[in-house]
């Protein structure tokens, strides 16, 4: 599983990671966290507003931190 961490590095986007990052460990998740912060790479995924969350290049979330449950019922 790769996971995406979209965003330039601002406090919500730090949070993002966090609970991403907590999700994965509580279901036991084996992927590949990457935080971009290149804004051509971000529009690259179609996402205009920071922070989004992109799994295995689908988006899941924009503009927004998701709550960890949120973010585990979008990685299983």
């Amino acid at each position: 599983m790769k996971i995406h961490i979209l965003g330039p590095g601002c406090a919500k986007c730090a949070q993002l990671g966090e609970t991403v990052t907590a999700a994965t460990k509580e279901l036991g998740i084996d992927c590949e966290i990457e935080k971009v912060t290149d804004f051509n790479k971000i529009m690259s995924f179609g996402v205009m507003m920071t922070p989004g969350l992109v799994v295995n290049g689908e988006v899941k979330a924009v503009g927004r931190v998701p709550s960890l449950e949120e973010i585990k019922s979008m990685l299983k």
